[in-house]
């Protein structure tokens, strides 16, 4: 920047400053420092000035870029003025600030410029200020004291205010409330932000993509979609992480805390939302319904998986055999029919499933536990979908029906397993004989055969069956029970192939 643009901004500045009318305080300043100047500054020889007048050196001919730049004055009425000018430009508390009005002659830089009403300055970083006050809490930024600590836990903040702030935590108190809806809040911050849910307003846009939000701290975290920054990273295993949110749940994976316990049944959660969640099974709460069939559900998530029934949807393709799914969970099960990957292993018996949910239902096996009870007959299951399966027994609700003849079945499989038989389709084969079969069950019921393997003992006597019917049938012998009775003639009969036998005998006596 050249010395003359230096010289008329400086210019400019002094202008609007011999403007101002002086205080009673400034002109005694003036004729204090005049006489100074008067008694001190000599006059060299064939300085070229004229009798009477004073040569002075201001300290701030930096500004106009030329230190060699000297302020003549003359005596008289154009002294006060000219001082005016000078003792306007002298009204920071600090020795050092004059170094925050200058430009720096050789980087050409600008540096920070106090107004007189920002007078007090930083040492530190050279931020201005209003008060004495609002500098000394600045800072402490840099000095790192926090004077203010709470009585209750010990914690130290800068200001009074923290504190204040900081202890409702303790008190619980919350004496911000909502006009709309009531609900109270710590600070004067959080109730402006509660607020916005009510307006609608979303002051803070993104400049990427033009989407609104209702605090700079989402909008934040929103822009890290655009920039891909991951600033939080676990110490543990240096993974990255958008928010100090998502860090602190990810940490809790390598020290189990699981500080959200339900006040309900115990039981610990990692998250908040996970709590929340699972309170719903205890309160029946479904908020999610669907606007389509009314279904209500307790997640969002699966809300948004369920009507996609109706849309059809399915955005999650398999890369391998590119069959679609309807969630993600759907897909990354599926991928494991390629992979084989069992990753949840029994820690009792070794055997490894795909889901978690697999495992925890097989577990169930070894501790006997079956926490599904029937309403109408109190009979226990070890799953909620077998529970389902059951009480259709009671309702005789058959949902599945076939679209070829109209018969109904209680459940999905028992449907399919029926549909094979109008299409032939028999997609289960023995890998010892390539028998092939319409269920996966009667394929394990076959494969029996070629392994000897027999399954079901008779608590009885322990005799074993390769099927649970023909153990069934076996345990009549020591119950006595004949289940098949004759409508012709009444006799009683211990499997259904004698009772069919023993009717063909009605029928022929009424053919002949």
């Amino acid at each position: 920047m050249s010395a003359g643009i230096n010289f008329e901004e400086t210019a400019s500045f002094l202008e609007g400053n011999l403007m101002k009318p002086l205080s009673v305080k400034q002109e005694e300043i003036i004729k204090a420092e005049t006489l100074d100047t008067k008694e001190n500054v000599k006059e060299p020889e064939n300085s070229g000035l004229s009798h009477g007048t004073v040569q002075t050196i201001d300290p701030h001919t930096d500004m106009l870029g030329n230190a060699d730049i000297t302020n003549s004055v003359s005596c008289g009425s154009d002294l006060p003025q000219t001082h005016t000018g000078h003792i306007e430009s002298k009204t920071f508390p600090h020795p050092e600030s004059d170094r925050f009005l200058s430009m720096s002659a050789s980087l050409g830089t600008p540096k920070r410029v106090c107004t007189r009403e920002n007078k007090f300055v930083c040492s530190e970083c050279g931020k201005c200020f209003k008060t004495k006050g609002e500098l000394t809490i600045h800072e402490r930024i840099h000095t790192g004291e926090k004077p203010f600590a709470c009585s209750e836990c010990g914690k130290g903040f800068k200001t009074k205010g923290e504190l204040n702030q900081h202890e409702r935590i303790h008190t619980g108190e919350k004496p911000f409330a909502c006009s709309e809806c009531g609900k109270g809040f710590k600070t004067k911050g959080a109730l402006n932000q509660h607020e916005r849910i009510h307006t609608g307003e979303k002051p803070f846009a993104c400049s990427e993509c033009g989407k609104g939000f209702k605090t700079k701290g989402a909008l934040n975290e929103h822009e890290r979609i655009h920039t891909g920054e991951k600033p939080f990273a676990c110490s543990e295993c240096g993974k990255g992480f958008k928010t100090k949110g998502a860090l602190n749940q990810h940490e809790r994976i390598h020290t189990g805390e699981k500080p959200f316990a339900c006040s309900e049944c115990g039981k610990g959660f990692k998250t908040k939302g996970k709590l929340n969640q699972h309170e719903r099974i205890h309160t029946g709460e479904k908020p999610f319904a669907c606007s389509e069939c009314g279904k209500g559900f307790k997640k969002n998530s699966d809300l948004t998986v369920h009507e996609r029934i109706h849309t059809g949807e399915k955005p999650f393709v398999c890369s391998e055999c590119e069959k679609c799914f309807k969630s993600k969970d759907e897909l990354t099960k599926h991928e494991r029919t390629h992979t084989r990957v069992k990753p949840f292993v029994c820690s009792e018996c070794g055997k490894g499933f795909k889901t978690k949910s697999e495992l925890t239902i097989h577990e169930r096996i070894h501790t006997g536990e079956k926490p599904f009870a029937c309403s109408e007959c109190e009979k226990c299951f070890r799953t909620k979908g077998d529970l389902t399966i059951h009480e259709r027994i009671h309702t005789g609700e058959k949902p599945f029906a076939c679209s070829e003849c109209g018969k109904g079945f209680k459940t999905k499989g028992e449907l399919n397993q029926h549909e094979r038989i109008h299409t032939g389709e028999k997609p289960f084969a023995c890998s010892e004989c390539e028998k092939c079969f319409r269920s996966k069950f009667q394929l394990s019921r076959h494969e029996r055969i070629h392994t000897g393997e027999k399954l079901f003992a008779c608590s009885e006597c322990e005799k074993c069956f390769g099927t649970k019917v023909n153990l069934t049938r076996h345990e009549r012998i020591h119950t006595g029970e004949k289940p098949f009775a004759c409508s012709e003639c009444g006799k009683c009969f211990k499997t259904k192939y004698e009772f069919t036998v023993h009717e063909r005998i009605h029928l022929s006596i009424h053919l002949h």
